[in-house]
Parts: C-alpha cells; sequence; structure tokens
C-alpha cells in the first residue's frame, strides 16, 4: 500500500458516526465516502459491525467508523456484544458524531448521549432535515438537544439527498489532529472483499424478507475466488429453523433469486468486475446463543 504524500499540516483521524438503531449512521458514512461499504435497511440492528469508510482530499484524510446502534432495552449476548463494539470505537475516536433524527430527541438518543466521553470533540448531526416540512422548528429543535452537551458544532444534513455534507466534512477536518495518512489514497475501507460480499448479502435479506426473519440471521462466505475481474462467491445465509429457511427462499425459489440477483448486482458495482454467485440457504441452530458463537461469526 502506498501513502498519499501528505503536505505540512495535513490531517488524519478517526471519526466514530454513533446514535440509536435506525437514524442513518450507515447511509451517512457511504454518502461522506462515495462509496456503499456499510449496508443499510429499515431493520434496526442491521450493522453488527465496526465498519470502516475512508476518505482522502488534498488536506486531510478521514476515516469513519460506522457502529451499531447502541442497545438499551435487551441485555442478550448479541446486544452487549453490539454496545461493547461502540463504547471500543469511542475510547480510539478523534471524533465523535453524534447522529439523531430531526424533530426526534427521545430517551433511547439521551441514553447513547450520555455514554458519549466529556474529552472527545462531538458534533451533533441532526440527519433527515429535509423530511422537516416546518424549518421554523428546526432552530428551537436544536436548542433543544443542544442544551444536554457543549457541542463542537451542530449540523442538520440529509445524507440521502447530500444536503450540507459539504458544511459536515469542513466541521469535522477542524478537529482532526495532525498525523500523516494512515491509508492509501485510493482506499475506501479497510474491509476485505470477502467481508462485504457477506454485509451486500445479509443487506439484502433483510430488504426482501423484512420483519418475518429474526435478526440473528446471518451469512457465512464458503468460498471467494478471484480470477483476473471475476469474483466467484459461494455463500450460506444461516437461519435459525426450517420455517426461516422457507421464508429467504421464497415461493419457487422467487425471493432467494431476487435476493442474489440484487446482491450480485451490488458486488459488480463495488467491486468493478463480474462476480458469480451462488447462495444456499442452511438452518444453524443455537449459534447466536453465546458469545464465543458471535466471534466465530466475525462480531467485534
Amino acid at each position: 500500500m502506498t501513502l498519499p504524500d501528505a503536505s505540512p499540516g495535513f490531517r488524519c483521524g478517526y471519526i466514530a458516526i454513533v446514535g440509536r438503531p435506525n437514524v442513518g449512521k450507515s447511509t451517512l458514512m457511504n454518502a461522506l465516502i462515495g462509496a456503499k461499504v456499510s449496508i443499510t435497511s429499515r431493520k434496526a440492528q442491521t450493522t453488527r459491525h465496526r465498519i470502516t469508510g475512508i476518505q482522502t482530499k488534498e488536506s486531510a484524510q478521514f476515516v469513519y467508523v460506522d457502529t451499531p446502534g447502541f442497545q438499551t432495552r435487551h441485555a442478550n449476548a448479541l446486544n452487549k456484544t453490539l454496545n461493547r463494539t461502540v463504547t471500543n470505537t469511542l475510547t480510539a475516536a478523534d471524533v465523535i458524531l453524534f447522529i439523531i433524527e430531526a424533530g426526534t430527541f427521545g430517551q433511547p438518543d439521551k441514553q447513547v448521549l450520555d455514554l458519549l466521553p466529556a474529552n472527545v470533540p462531538c458534533i451533533l448531526v441532526i440527519n433527515k432535515a429535509d423530511r422537516m416540512k416546518d424549518k421554523a422548528v428546526m432552530m428551537p429543535f436544536a436548542q433543544q438537544v443542544a442544551a444536554q452537551r457543549d457541542f463542537t458544532a451542530i449540523v442538520p444534513v440529509s445524507a440521502k439527498q447530500r444536503f450540507q455534507l459539504d458544511i459536515l466534512e469542513k466541521e469535522i477536518e477542524k478537529y482532526l489532529p495532525e498525523n500523516a495518512p494512515m491509508f492509501g489514497e485510493d482506499d475506501i475501507t479497510d474491509r476485505s472483499e470477502k467481508f462485504l460480499a457477506a454485509e451486500i448479502i445479509r443487506e439484502k435479506v433483510f430488504r426482501f424478507v423484512g420483519d418475518e426473519l429474526p435478526y440473528t440471521s446471518t451469512v457465512l462466505i464458503e468460498k471467494f475466488e478471484e480470477e483476473g475481474d471475476l469474483r466467484r462467491v459461494f455463500a450460506a445465509i444461516l437461519v435459525e429453523r426450517d420455517g426461516h429457511k422457507a421464508m429467504v427462499i421464497g415461493q419457487k425459489g422467487a425471493r432467494l433469486k431476487e435476493i442474489s440477483t440484487q446482491a450480485r448486482l451490488d458486488m459488480e458495482k463495488l467491486f468493478g468486475g463480474p462476480v458469480y454467485l451462488e447462495i444456499w440457504v442452511k438452518v444453524k441452530s443455537g449459534w447466536a446463543d453465546n458469545e464465543a458463537g458471535l466471534r466465530a461469526y466475525g462480531y467485534e
């Protein structure tokens, strides 16, 4: 890996993206780096891993860390592992982006905010600002949240519409330390293509099966081969019981075919070449009931 030349005053650091589930953390990171490296879904707990997205500009390298939504309701093994991932990320961050949804600041948001370290610069990012029809209420709402903590900046944005992301980037850069770049100029993530392939498939499973399928379902890449520009991916969708298997496959295999097609198209766009994809659905009972099992499947 060749690191880009850094001019005097070059800035580089880690930016933790935190908030309750479903406020648009993954969508925001993908929009900031200009590529889809963190999966998105309306289903809570879609992001389970610490995902790094990298953007390099002339004056700075931004290393964004997308985290799972902090879980405050159920103290099971998965949620404990997800919360530990968030906490570990915060301790290493140079800047924190605290994401909330425009017009909404409830107890779950406050619980996440209370966990943020006081000695790290924290920017309040009000996402989905385009959905707030009455713009006159944005300022009072922002002031209400700002009373909870001394934020270094407050930036309303729309990750989907890319509204005010340039302003957000300028605010972030102010608080990054002066450092040489840590990643190559063309790097967009530190995750492997094999990992990204599994995440893309998992996103499609949640998108097409929706609330019918438990969030503990996951994807295992059994084989990942590269031959020139071609990738051959053989994957297994792991579910808890036979009934869930039928949900994923669908009538005459229609749903699994749609999952496979959409996942392949996303992989080809991200990897920049053709992808041959085969997916099976398998029942894997009991694997998510303990933390050792979670670590074995890549949870951090």
